[in-house]
C-alpha cells in the first residue's frame, strides 16, 4: 500500500522504516529541513524501559502544590487560561490513583521493553551507530523517603519480570564511579541493568538514510495544512507544496497531533510538556557518568553520550511556548554539578528546549482510529526515544494486517472512548481518562 507518515521525528522515522520493511511504499512529510529537529533533537538520551512511569502517580497532586514554592521544582505550571490544559490536567489527576498507576506503568513498561528488543534487533541487522551504550540506568535517591517510596515501582518491575538492583550508597558509587565525590549527597539507588543510552538525533538521521535506501521518500520543508476527508475516510493531505494522497495515513506529529484531527471529530488527549536539556563537553572522564543517572529529587537524567554529557528533564506546563528559561537552566546545572562536579563546564553547554506530547495516563496512542485509513503513533511524552522502535513495529504490523508480537489493544485511541471497539481486535476497550 501507499502510506504517508506525517512527521519525521524518531517516531515518524521508525514508523517509516518498519512500514518499508513490510513492503509498503512510504512517503514522510515534515516542515523541517531534516529529521529529528524538534522534540527528538536533544532529549535526555536514555533508553529506559524499566524507568517507564506515568507522571500521573499517587501523591503527585500534593507534590505539585509544594513544587509551586520551590526554586528548583521538577514541575512548573505557568499561569494562563487554557481550556485544553484544564481538561488535560483533570484527566491526569483522575489517573493519580494506585490502581491507575499500576495499570499505566505496566503497559508502558510492556511497550518500552518490546521497543528495546526491537532496537537490539535493528542494531544487529543494520549496524546503526548512535553513541549507544548498554550499561543500565541508576536512579539515585537523596532522601530515605524517596528510597522507601520506590516500593510501588519495584512491585511493578517484579510483576513484569524486569531485572533491578536496590543499591546502598557504596553500590551506587560502584555502578557509577563518577559519584564518588558526591556520595554523601545520596542514600541509595535503584539500578535497572537492562536499560541503554544513545543519541536520538544521531539515530534518527542514520535511520533516515537507511530508510531512503529502502525506497522511502522524505519530503522536507513541507507544511501540512489539513487532512481532507470524505465518506468517512481520509482522501488526502493538503500542504503548502500541493496535495498528496495515499491508501493509509500515519499521524506522528507529537504535540501538534491534536490540532490536525480535531475537525475530524477525534479528540486526542495530548498536551505539550516543555522539557529542557544541557549538552556539556566532557573535560574529566573520571568524574563523568558511564551511563544514565536519574536524579530523583529534580527529575533530571544525566547521560553519557560519547564525549558529551546530556542533562535533560523537568516539565513546564506552558503551552506551545519554546522560549529558553534561565531558571530551568539553573536547575539542570545544579543537578549535574552536585552529582558530577568537575566532569565538564556547564557554562560551555548547549541549552535546548522541546515539547513532549504527553497523554494523561502516560501511555502513547498507537494504532487505528475510527477513521478506517488513519492511524496514530503519538503521545509518547518523555519516552519517545525509549518506545520508538517498538511503537513503529507495532504500527507497521497493524497496518499490514498482522497481529503485533505484544498485546497492543490497550495502546490505541479506543481506550479514551468508552464502549468503542478496537478494529484490530474487535474487543471493547474501557476508557482510561
Amino acid at each position: 500500500m501507499k502510506v504517508i507518515v506525517l512527521g519525521a521525528g524518531v517516531i515518524g522515522v521508525t514508523s517509516a522504516w518498519y512500514l518499508a520493511k513490510a513492503g509498503h511504499e512510504v512517503t514522510v512529510i515534515d516542515r523541517q529541513p531534516g529529521p529529528a529537529l524538534e522534540t527528538s533533537f536533544a532529549n535526555a538520551g536514555e533508553i529506559s524501559p524499566g524507568y517507564s512511569s506515568p507522571w500521573a502517580a499517587p501523591g503527585i497532586p500534593l507534590k505539585a502544590l509544594k513544587w509551586m514554592f520551590q526554586r528548583h521544582a521538577p514541575l512548573v505550571l505557568q499561569p494562563r487560561l487554557d481550556m485544553q490544559r484544564l481538561g488535560w490536567m483533570a484527566k491526569m489527576l483522575a489517573n493519580c490513583t494506585s490502581a491507575a498507576y499500576a495499570v499505566n506503568k505496566s503497559r508502558m513498561v510492556r511497550i518500552a521493553e518490546y521497543s528495546r528488543d526491537c532496537l537490539d534487533d535493528l542494531r544487529a541487522e543494520t549496524g546503526i551507530r548512535f553513541d549507544e551504550r548498554s550499561q543500565g540506568t541508576l536512579q539515585v535517591f537523596r532522601k530515605q523517603e524517596q528510597m522507601d517510596g520506590a516500593g510501588k515501582d519495584i512491585e511493578v518491575l517484579k510483576a513484569d519480570g524486569v531485572p533491578f538492583e536496590v543499591l546502598d550508597r557504596a553500590g551506587c558509587v560502584a555502578a557509577e564511579p563518577g559519584l564518588a565525590s558526591s556520595a554523601d549527597r545520596i542514600v541509595g539507588g535503584l539500578r535497572l541493568p537492562g536499560d541503554q543510552t544513545g543519541d536520538c538525533f544521531k539515530f534518527t538521521n542514520n535511520l533516515t538514510r537507511m530508510a531512503e535506501a529502502l525506497g522511502v521518500t522524505f519530503r522536507w520543508g513541507v507544511s501540512i495544512d489539513a487532512l481532507e476527508a470524505e465518506g468517512g475516510r481520509i482522501t488526502g493531505v493538503r500542504t503548502d507544496k500541493g496535495r498528496l494522497t495515499a491508501d493509509r495515513y500515519v499521524l506522528a506529529l507529537g504535540p501538534h497531533s491534536p490540532q490536525l484531527v480535531r475537525h475530524l471529530g477525534l479528540k486526542l488527549p495530548i498536551y505539550p510538556l516543555k522539557g529542557y536539556s544541557l549538552t556539556i563537553p566532557i573535560e574529566d572522564e573520571g568524574r563523568a557518568p558511564v551511563s544514565t543517572v536519574m536524579d530523583e529529587t529534580y527529575k533530571v537524567a544525566i547521560t553519557r553520550l560519547g564525549d558529551r554529557i546530556r542533562v535533560g528533564g523537568l516539565a513546564e506546563i506552558a503551552g506551545y511556548d519554546l522560549s529558553l528559561n534561565d531558571r530551568r537552566r539553573a536547575t539542570l546545572t545544579k543537578s549535574v554539578t552536585e552529582l558530577f562536579g568537575g566532569a565538564g563546564d556547564p557554562a560551555k553547554a548547549e541549552f535546548w528546549t522541546g515539547l513532549r506530547p504527553m497523554t494523561p495516563d502516560g501511555t502513547p496512542i498507537v494504532g487505528a482510529t475510527p477513521i478506517p485509513n488513519l492511524y496514530l503513533n503519538t503521545g509518547h511524552g518523555t519516552l519517545g526515544w525509549t518506545m520508538s522502535a517498538g511503537s513503529g513495529r507495532v504500527l507497521a504490523d497493524l497496518i499490514s494486517g498482522r497481529g503485533p508480537e505484544i498485546e497492543a489493544d490497550d495502546l490505541g485511541y479506543a481506550r479514551y472512548v468508552k464502549g468503542t471497539k478496537s478494529r484490530e481486535s474487535g474487543k471493547l476497550s474501557p476508557a482510561n481518562a
